[in-house]
């Protein structure tokens, strides 16, 4: 007899054990089906290790800078195994914490590959044997994403990488080059160049973080620019020739001009591919377009009695998205009465490079393309003290109003702790706030958060330090 529950969950990352806690909260008996590693792709091969090693590169670049803070230090240098090791063991940790999380909240786990077997039914498989059969009334997938691959530039694990192998290399890299600058590919070009490594990045579009304001870009950008990094816009990787010694990339750019780039390693962030092979899909209402599957902003999919969420559906990929809306849909199955759909404008972004970039709602330009008529404000970090006082002046806080009604639209920042900061924007915008009661809000002296403050102010022409 197949084993029954209130809800399984087909996938354990940050959106599938959220889902799975949150339905065990409102009193549902749940299984959680996970083929891998408890926290998905974010905890142990994303968002978590990866600032393990960001924080390592910025020790780096502190080392090499002691002297403008009247320190000195002889010959420093890491050691890159050791390096990666605190890196792995860090998810490693926090991968145990989750499965203690849902041990606690009482949700079943079942180790396994899932996939939909008719209505209500989840059979999980193990090294190609049946190993159980599951079924609810309820079920969600959360199967996460894999990195796209670009055809002719297959990753080879030696000399061509994806995320993984960047995470762990056996030796760092004199040289590389980063195809694609979104927070993938800026992050991994962040973290070579500060520990040492000769970077280009290379972007098909105009810009490099294309979803970010352009003023954000272009001041990245520069700030890239001037730690030593070669970034090529408007360009296409047309070939990759590999060898023992690393690869041979043939680059175009604007205007038909090519030229070779010699590199050791070439590391692959042009976006990623939802998991929708081998989960069922088949002959089910659910909607796959450009391998994502489409849902509503609850989660809900064409199948009646099957869901989705995290970067099985639609942008922004990101892990705090999948978790809300692994909630979102659990409360809505639930019945709850105060369940609101998803606001994707509410969701921030983060990129940790240095300096960090992140953001909330709608960019200048896309608020102009939605009619609306804008003020905007804008503050640089050589403005304050906190961050002159850091060694870290290098900043730009922009915030974007509708004239007519005061609505914080969006917000855009680049500079050092803004992946922090820019949660004061978000609930400003999920509570609905206006200009007034951002200008009315105290903000505490010293501090790099009171620029947020000044770049209202700005929008309405009564900044104080600039």
């Amino acid at each position: 007899m197949p084993d029954a529950y209130d809800l399984i969950v087909v996938g354990g990352g940050p959106g599938g054990y959220v889902a799975a806690i949150r339905a065990a909260q409102l009193g549902m008996r749940v299984a959680l089906v996970e083929r891998e590693h408890l926290g998905g792709i974010c905890l142990n091969w994303g968002c978590i290790p990866t600032k393990a090693l960001l924080r390592a590169s910025e020790i780096n670049h502190l080392l090499h800078t002691l002297d403008a803070y009247g320190f000195a230090a002889d010959n420093p240098r890491f050691d890159l195994q050791k390096v990666i090791g605190r890196s792995r063991q860090v998810a490693a940790q926090l991968s145990g914490g989750v499965k203690h999380l849902l041990k606690k909240n009482r949700v079943t786990v079942v180790d396994g590959h899932g996939a939909l077997a008719g209505p209500n039914t989840v059979r999980v498989t193990k090294d190609g044997k049946d190993a159980a059969t599951l079924t609810a009334p309820h079920i969600i997938l959360a199967t996460g994403a894999r990195a796209r691959v670009l055809p002719g530039i297959e990753p080879d694990g030696k000399v061509i990488w994806t995320y993984r192998e960047a995470m762990v290399p056996a030796a760092m890299p004199k040289s590389l080059l980063v195809i694609g600058s979104g927070a993938i590919g800026i992050e991994f070009a962040s973290f070579y160049a500060n520990m040492g490594a000769k970077v280009t990045v290379v972007e098909v579009m105009d810009r490099i973080l294309p979803v970010e304001d352009a003023e954000i870009s272009a001041f990245a950008h520069k700030a890239f620019v001037k730690q030593g990094m070669t970034i090529l816009t408007n360009a296409t990787v047309k070939a990759v020739a590999t060898s023992g010694a690393g690869a041979v990339v043939t680059v175009e750019e604007k205007g038909g001009r090519t030229h070779e780039i010699a590199v050791e390693v070439v590391i692959s962030a042009v976006g990623i591919v939802g998991n929708v092979e081998g989960i069922g899909l088949e002959g089910t209402g659910v909607r796959v377009e450009k391998t994502h599957v489409v849902t509503d902003g609850f989660g809900c999919t064409g199948e009646p009695g099957v869901y989705a969420i995290g970067d099985l559906t639609g942008p922004p990929w990101l892990a705090h998205k999948a978790s809300h809306e692994g909630v979102v849909c659990v409360e809505a199955i639930a019945g709850l009465s105060h369940v609101s759909p998803l606001d994707v404008t509410t969701i921030p972004g983060c990129t940790y490079c240095r300096p960090q970039i992140a953001s909330v709602g709608l960019t200048e330009a896309a608020a102009k393309a939605k009619g609306h008529e804008v003020r905007v404000g804008r503050f640089p970090f050589i403005g304050n003290g906190k961050a002159i006082a850091m060694g870290e002046p290098e900043g730009l806080i922009k915030t974007v109003f509708d004239a007519k009604t005061g609505e914080l639209l969006g917000a855009h920042m680049v500079g050092p702790e803004v992946t922090e900061m820019i949660q004061g924007y978000v609930v400003a915008r999920t509570a609905e706030l206006t200009e007034a009661e951002l200008m009315h809000t105290v903000f505490p002296h010293p501090t790099i958060s009171e620029a947020m403050h000044e770049s209202v102010l700005d929008a309405y022409g009564r900044v104080i330090h600039i």
